[in-house]
């Protein structure tokens, strides 16, 4: 079953095997005899990219169940599949008219047989290798596991040794403590679930990352690094698009073991919801993320009291969270990294649906809570944001430029990176997440 669970998806046999059945189906599928068949073929092709464009437009515009269009990249995958489809049902069509009206000969019944046969496969194989390129474009599921969950499934629950320590065992200062011997040489992953006791707010499960320096002892007050993930989406997405173990092992490893405590916390409450991380008609979720979780912190974690020590990051929507406890909290999110961030929080592409839904039309009362409206009127000096985007990502390459030019004006300390062969993908967080904490090492009083 491991063989099976740990087969990668983005690379090697699978997707050598996606593509040669990708191409063997396209082939198949568009070669026909007749001097109608171009013109049948072409039509197809315009009638699926139709098919697409209609849709997308609709769940923007009509449904507004997409804040953001979809990437090129993936509705071009979009189109060839359901280009295929149509591909498909042509060459069935055909060959049921080519068919004997009565009874066929065995073998002209076999002939129309495997026919069938090969178009039903060539649709699968064409499906098949769509799959595995839209998968690989956001690099959300690596392999296998990633896909059935049974890696997040089998993390234990936060135990009792790895919880705060009574007060005679406080962590020792940063600066002054030393790695002892035998500490282990990667950190744990654990999940907890973290309740909403101002807020109401009923989340799913937190996972948090402790480095090696945690399950020293004695231990040492650590940065604390709170990050949310992508819409839709959950926090398991951190550990399976964002790496995230791998990425702060490595750090840690630099360290000396050092590394940010990290906490992976749902501000939405089911995969599909979208909270705007604001106090709103839809959900107190700043009060959530600004109260119930830094009090849960603070009291299970043994970690640096200090909140110039501590940082809130995401991804996509989860960065758009980020950035809006960092301009709104500040005294508790002193620094953001900001990962493909929106240009404010979005329930559809029109904004004033978003509006409409979240404060009754108020556009007043959302302007106040938003981002790009505080770091016009409120100065940040003494606390820093790391931007990064991917570079095929057109659309939040200019708001990371919007972003952090509004921030650097604001006071913040700013560094913005596009992330070179990425899009709007999971890929460009996990890639960014080095050079964003090599950016606030410094400012955490970690010694590189």
């Amino acid at each position: 079953m491991d063989l099976v669970a740990d087969v990668h998806l983005t690379d090697g046999p699978v997707l050598w095997v996606a593509w040669a059945a990708g191409a063997a189906g396209f082939g198949w599928l568009l070669w026909a005899r007749g001097r109608r068949w171009p013109l049948s073929a072409g039509a197809a092709l315009l009638l699926a990219a139709g098919v697409v464009a209609a849709l997308h437009w609709l769940l923007i515009y009509t449904f507004s169940a997409l804040p953001e269009s979809l990437p090129r990249e993936v509705l071009a995958w979009f189109v060839a599949m359901v280009f295929a489809l149509f591909l498909g049902v042509l060459r069935l069509w055909k060959l049921r008219r080519s068919s004997p009206a009565e009874g066929p000969s065995p073998p002209a019944g076999v002939h129309t047989w495997r026919g069938r046969a090969a178009a039903v496969a060539s649709i699968l194989g064409v499906l098949l290798l769509g799959a595995v390129q839209i998968n690989a474009y956001f690099g959300l599921n690596h392999t296998v596991s990633d896909v059935m969950g049974t890696a997040v499934a089998r993390i234990q629950p936060l135990e009792a040794g790895l919880e705060r320590q009574p007060a005679a065992a406080a962590p020792t200062a940063l600066a002054a403590w030393r790695p002892p011997e035998g500490m282990p040489a990667d950190g744990v992953v654990r999940k907890a679930q973290i309740p909403g006791t101002d807020s109401g707010f009923s989340s799913r499960e937190a996972y948090v990352y402790l480095p090696p320096a945690y399950q020293a002892v004695p231990r040492p007050a650590l940065p604390v690094l709170v990050l949310f993930s992508g819409q839709p989406g959950g926090p398991a997405d951190w550990l399976t698009g964002g790496a995230l173990r791998s990425r702060m092992d490595r750090f840690a490893a630099d360290h000396d073991g050092v590394a940010p405590v990290v906490v992976v916390v749902d501000p939405n409450g089911t995969a599909s919801a979208n909270t705007l991380c604001m106090d709103s008609r839809i959900a107190k979720a700043d009060t959530f993320l600004a109260r119930d979780v830094p009090r849960w912190i603070k009291q299970t974690l043994d970690v640096s009291a200090d909140h110039r020590q501590w940082a809130a990051g995401g991804f996509s929507f989860g960065a758009t969270c980020a950035l809006q406890m960092g301009t709104r909290h500040p005294g508790t999110y002193a620094s953001v990294l900001a990962f493909s961030s929106e240009r404010e929080p979005a329930l559809a592409k029109e904004r004033q649906k978003t509006i409409d839904a979240s404060f009754g039309g108020d556009v007043a009362a959302f302007d106040e809570q938003t981002p790009l409206n505080i770091m016009a009127r409120t100065r940040f000096e003494g606390h820093a944001i790391y931007f990064g985007a991917g570079a095929r990502d057109p659309e939040f390459l200019a708001y990371m430029d919007e972003l952090s030019a509004a921030a650097r004006r604001a006071g913040f300390a700013v560094q913005a990176d596009p992330v070179a062969n990425t899009g709007h993908s999971w890929e460009a967080a996990s890639k960014a997440l080095p050079a964003a904490l090599d950016f606030l090492a410094p400012r955490w009083g970690i010694a590189p």
